[in-house]
């Protein structure tokens, strides 16, 4: 049996901006997030390969502790390079599978960051290697062509970052919208969505239209991926999971100021509420008012950060991942469904800790 305890007693980044009076005032609370993954018929060698939360997310989210159980296997926790991509990598190489449990214990309090406060004289300030990395870009997310192009038309007569990430923001909760048929949480084939005109998907799609057009004007951006882990305390029924949340997945998007750190959004969320909320609603109705208002600068957290990365490659493995937020295995030649976890029989369960 491989089992092993990490504990990470997390020291809190200052926070970039001003914080919320409640978030300052503490606000934190704890959950177990546990992953258990049972592969359904193995066929030979099977290999398995967990998202492990973020350990320290800026003041918002920090990892007390993680815990697995894989009888009988090779176990790593791997640090990805690039993207604060951690996971866990488990192996059978003779075929002899057994359950796997991933269990963390993490920690998380609300972002609620006033655009117009004045930074703090102890943020944390990020490198000019980390900004130009997230100014790349990837194999989904270009930066040049309809993408520039869309990007320059939205920011024209919009003066700094935080004036033109606002233009996209609207602009991206203006013109698309939440398709129910998108398998998952989407992939984020930018180009594509803009060169079909076709605007609609999920989480993946819509935030990551959000990072590829704010890097495109010159300005730092990522997705964070991660997944659901608590009821929304916000009055959004359609905004949040407890138990079983297996299938609840969700990425966001942040954008960075030079003097302010990095700023929450969640355009995809807005038009998750126009879709889903009390069974559909117009965008000029109180909720969705109050979410388009509330989602450039806050995060509920009631969901739990991953990572941040694109293009991930997997140990092992030939071809990049678009991103990482589901669990992924493979036994034999045969790729696991990480869309299916039915069949792939994953469970992910969150439970609050009081």
């Amino acid at each position: 049996m491989k089992r092993r305890n990490f504990l990470a007693c997390a020291t809190l980044a200052p926070a970039a901006l001003a914080i919320h009076p409640a978030c300052a005032a503490g606000g934190w609370r704890s959950f177990d997030v546990v992953t258990r993954v049972d592969v359904a018929d193995p066929a030979g060698p099977t290999r398995l390969w967990l998202p492990v939360p973020l350990r320290e997310a800026g003041d918002y989210q920090r990892v007390l502790a993680t815990q697995w159980d894989a009888p009988g296997a090779q176990v790593r926790l791997i640090d990805v390079p690039g993207d604060d991509v951690r996971l866990l990598a488990v192996e059978w190489p003779r075929g002899d599978v057994g359950p796997v449990t991933l269990t963390t214990r993490v920690q998380t309090r609300d972002r609620d960051i006033t655009r117009a406060a004045r930074p703090t004289a102890h943020r944390r300030v990020e490198s000019h290697q980390a900004l130009q990395h997230y100014l790349r870009p990837t194999r989904l997310l270009p930066t040049g062509g309809i993408v520039a192009d869309t990007a320059r038309r939205i920011t024209t007569g919009h003066d700094g970052d935080v004036d033109k990430a606002r233009a996209i923001y609207e602009w991206v909760v203006e013109n698309t919208n939440r398709d129910a048929s998108v398998a998952g949480c989407g992939v984020g084939d930018v180009a594509s969505m803009l060169e079909s005109g076709h605007l609609g998907g999920k989480c993946a799609d819509i935030n990551a239209l959000f990072v590829a057009l704010a890097r495109a004007s010159g300005i730092p951006a990522r997705d964070a991926y991660g997944v659901r882990i608590a009821a929304s305390r916000l009055g959004y029924h359609c905004l949040g999971r407890a138990g079983d949340v297996s299938k609840s997945q969700h990425c966001r998007a942040e954008f960075h100021v030079e003097d302010r750190g990095w700023i929450p959004v969640d355009p995809a969320d807005v038009r998750k509420v126009v879709l889903e909320e009390d069974g559909g609603s117009a965008m000029d109705s109180p909720k969705v008012r109050a979410a388009r208002a509330s989602m450039f600068g806050t995060w509920e957290m009631n969901w739990i950060v991953y990572n941040h990365g694109h293009d991930v490659m997997l140990p092992g493995e030939e071809r990049p991942l678009p991103f990482l937020m589901y669990p992924q295995g493979r036994t034999g030649q045969r790729r696991l469904d990480s869309l299916a976890p039915a069949s792939f029989t994953y469970h992910i369960t969150s439970t609050e800790v009081t």
